[in-house]
């Protein structure tokens, strides 16, 4: 409606003006006509009494004199009567200060009405030399077919004019509607969309203008929401599924410990079981806080300028006892005089992550190192297990995968996700491979310049 309004105001304006040019143009036109028929008259009043001793009386019946028609008259130059058609031979047409002085000026005069007339007339008067002497001739018509055509013309214009108005705007009312109705139709789906029907879409029009590609725009959005709910629903499936086992665990141990007859020493090793069980839990919880706030594009960081020899000596020293009850080996190679714009906590997470997997999966010799390749740091660590399935390496940075029985015993399936999250929040990248000398080789790639890692506060 409120396009409608727009349209006919601008249309009523249009119509206006375009009513007003016509009468106008009319009006004017008109007068042209009637101006040069009186010039053409005048010549020939002048050319019969520069002609004929009598004047007008002696034209006779000759059209210039039939009344009704045309009228003159010949007047002297005190604006006497000299000679005149039938119907004027009265009172001059023409007052004494409406007479012309010289020869070849014209003078035109509208008079409402005359002796004989009762239509407005147009009186045309120019000065001549006849007869020896110097004469006014005055010819004139009435303005009864002027006015008649400038009536008819306006009446039709207030008539029409609305006519048009309304058409225009019933037109332009119902090809608004017909370009809405997409519109209306695309709300009507969306208010009848469901979270649980994902799927559904909005209907698009098939013409390729701007509520097509409005359309195409949010069905798109709808299909990124719909990806993000799967995303979130198998999110707490997984979430659920690895909290539920050492949940039952948790609650075995502590039923075994209440039942009567149990030594000292099971009940010690009942309650072991429990705390391992809890460290899992609360492992678990905060690795599924950490992807949590990755999806949500917010992984707290605060970058700092750190040297990456004293992160791998801090990896090494972390995991150096735990290695030595397994039987494993952490060697560090010394990457030099290197540093790096990073969140040192967080790097210290991620790669704990690839040293705890290298413990858990590997085999006895893990090696951490790093080199520089253009204005970015590898960070890699690579231990001589038995390496990733090959159909694993390519998701092995999703969440809650895991490899074959050979890397895949215990552990959530977060690990390498963290490490991922963590190189994104860097502007990073990460990898993994199986050398050809065996083992895996897993791998972080952060930009070394500080304006390339933004900062994010928690």
């Amino acid at each position: 409606m409120r396009v409608t309004l727009a349209f006919a105001g601008v249309m009523a304006v249009v119509l206006t003006a375009t009513g007003l040019f016509l009468f106008l143009r009319l009006g004017a036109e008109l007068d042209a006509t009637i101006e040069q028929s009186l010039r053409s008259r005048a010549g020939d009043v002048t050319a019969l009494i520069e002609q004929a001793d009598s004047g007008l009386e002696e034209a006779g019946d000759d059209a210039l004199t039939e009344q009704g028609e045309s009228f003159a008259q010949i007047l002297d130059r005190s604006g006497a009567v000299v000679d005149a058609t039938p119907g004027v031979r009265g009172r001059a047409l023409l007052a004494g200060g409406q007479v012309p002085d010289e020869v070849g000026e014209t003078v035109i005069v509208d008079r409402e009405a005359i002796a004989g007339e009762d239509e407005a007339v147009r009186l045309l008067a120019t000065p001549v030399r006849a007869q020896d002497r110097r004469l006014i001739v005055v010819v004139g018509a009435t303005l009864e077919e002027r006015e008649e055509a400038l009536r008819n013309l306006g009446g039709l214009l207030l008539v029409g004019g609305p006519v048009a108005l309304l058409l225009a705007c019933l037109t332009g009312y119902l090809a608004v509607a017909a370009a809405l109705r997409p519109v209306d139709s695309m709300r009507r789906r969306a208010a009848a969309i469901q979270a649980a029907d994902p799927r559904a879409r909005l209907p698009v029009s098939p013409a390729d203008d701007e509520i097509g590609r409005l359309g195409t725009t949010l069905n798109g959005m709808l299909e990124r929401l719909e990806a993000a709910f799967d995303r979130e629903r198998a999110f707490v499936a997984d979430a659920s599924h690895e909290l539920r086992t050492p949940l039952a665990i948790l609650k075995t141990e502590l039923e075994l410990a209440l039942r009567g007859g149990r030594s000292t020493g099971e009940l010690e090793d009942a309650l072991r079981s429990a705390g391992e069980e809890t460290d899992r839990l609360v492992q678990l919880a905060e690795d599924l806080l950490v992807i949590a706030r990755s999806d949500q594009g917010r992984l707290p960081i605060r970058p700092g300028e750190v040297q990456i020899d004293d992160v791998l000596d801090g990896v090494r020293e972390r995991f150096a006892r735990r290695a030595g009850e397994r039987g494993a080996e952490l060697r560090v190679v010394a990457a030099g005089d290197v540093d790096l714009c990073a969140d040192p906590l967080r790097l210290e997470q991620a790669l704990g992550n690839l040293v705890d997997n290298a413990l858990r999966h590997g085999g006895t010799a893990i090696e951490l190192s790093a080199r520089t390749i253009g204005q970015a740091i590898e960070l890699h660590v690579r231990d001589d297990g038995p390496g990733f399935p090959d159909d694993f390496i390519e998701s092995a940075f999703e969440r809650f995968t895991r490899g074959d029985a050979a890397r895949g015993r215990g552990g959530a399936g977060l690990g390498l996700a963290i490490v991922a999250a963590v190189a994104q929040a860097h502007h990073g990248s990460v990898g993994a491979c199986n050398p050809t000398e065996g083992g895996a080789d897993v791998w972080l790639n952060l930009p070394r310049e500080p304006a390339a890692v933004p900062v994010t506060r928690s």
